[in-house]
């Protein structure tokens, strides 16, 4: 958290980079232009090892416009928070880590102008314009293969192949991309839902019914409206109606087109649970072999406990567990080749 990051900045398109040699918070920032948008990248690497050829893992965001650095007032000095959800050093000593802002949103930001849940709103009080606008899973697909492609042309990128990871929102991002791009030689899928977006909010609301009360009347008044105009912009309301109809497409039919490995980690008291015990089913009925699961259990959405009386343990941090998981489970690919 107390060291620092090289700045580089990459050209549009041609990706050419010119380093600047500037170092803040132990990370590489490279930055491009793509259909507009200023694109932020950061590169976590293993202190003394950032020109050392290595593969990459990139790991996809979940939901909402948070800025990659949240920064802290520690006793007059400003200190960023973990970018990674995880304890970085967990992965850095196999891999490179990747991870790409949203769009419209500054790299940076410090955490007293965000809103309690860490996302950034603009003068108005809303999402900014430029985030709703391109907050769509096939954008971010696009987004994603084209900084693969930036990736795979290092110097410092290893050849041996490249894992994609992604959590929430991020899972289904990363799930596409693992099918459209031959690169990727591992998918972590984790929190998702294979069967979309739609299904979780409907599921979270299930458990929030009381006897005399359905909450997913409106949930279904909503999905009949999204799918009335799959491509409509107006996100007063929270997401645009394309970016839910984009979301909802059941992501299992893109995990079981993959012959690369999977990891599917997800919290046995998420919503997605139940989605996720349905795909683990599937498979085994479609005898896929290049799919592993990892079950939390009695934990929720990111892998906090869940107390008897339905509250979250949030002293309970299980995150770099989870991490460590993951990197036994890539420790063994590599044994197994």
């Amino acid at each position: 958290m107390k060291s620092l990051f090289w700045i580089l900045i990459i050209l549009p398109v041609v990706l050419q980079a010119q380093t600047m040699d500037e170092k803040l918070y132990g990370y590489r920032h490279f930055q491009f232009l793509y259909k507009g948008d200023t694109v932020n990248m950061l590169v976590k690497s293993k202190e003394g090892e950032e020109r050392k050829r290595k593969p990459v893992l990139l790991f996809c965001q979940g939901s909402l416009p948070v800025p990659l650095m949240i920064l802290y007032n520690e006793g007059g000095r400003k200190e960023v928070g973990n970018v990674f959800v995880f304890n970085s050093d967990l992965l850095t000593e196999k891999y490179h880590l990747a991870i790409i802002g949203k769009p419209g949103i500054p790299l940076q930001a410090d955490r007293q102008v965000l809103s309690d849940n860490f996302t950034f709103k603009d003068s108005t009080g809303y999402f900014p314009r430029f985030y709703t606008a391109h907050n769509l899973l096939d954008y971010y697909v696009e987004r994603n293969k084209e900084v693969i492609r930036f990736l795979r042309q290092q110097s410092w990128v290893s050849e041996e192949g490249l894992v994609i990871a992604g959590h929430s929102e991020g899972s289904t991002i990363a799930a596409k991309v693992a099918v459209e791009t031959k690169a990727v030689s591992a998918l972590i899928y984790s929190g998702g839902n294979p069967m979309g977006r739609i299904m979780t909010i409907i599921e979270r609301n299930r458990a929030l019914e009381k006897d005399s009360t359905d909450l997913t009347t409106g949930d279904m008044n909503y999905w009949q409206e999204v799918v009335n105009d799959p491509g409509g912009m107006d996100a007063s309301n929270g997401d645009t109606h394309k970016a839910t109809y984009q979301f909802s497409i059941p992501p299992l039919q893109y995990l079981e087109k993959l012959k690369i490995p999977v990891l599917v980690s997800y919290g046995s008291k998420d919503a997605v649970a139940p989605f996720d015990e349905y795909l683990r089913v599937e498979m085994i009925r479609q005898k896929k072999q290049n799919f592993s699961f990892l079950v939390y259990p009695g934990t929720e959405h990111n892998y906090f406990p869940v107390k008897a009386d339905g509250t979250i343990d949030y002293d309970i941090f299980n995150w770099d567990k989870v991490a460590g998981d993951w990197k036994n489970w890539l420790l063994q690919l590599k044994k197994s080749k």
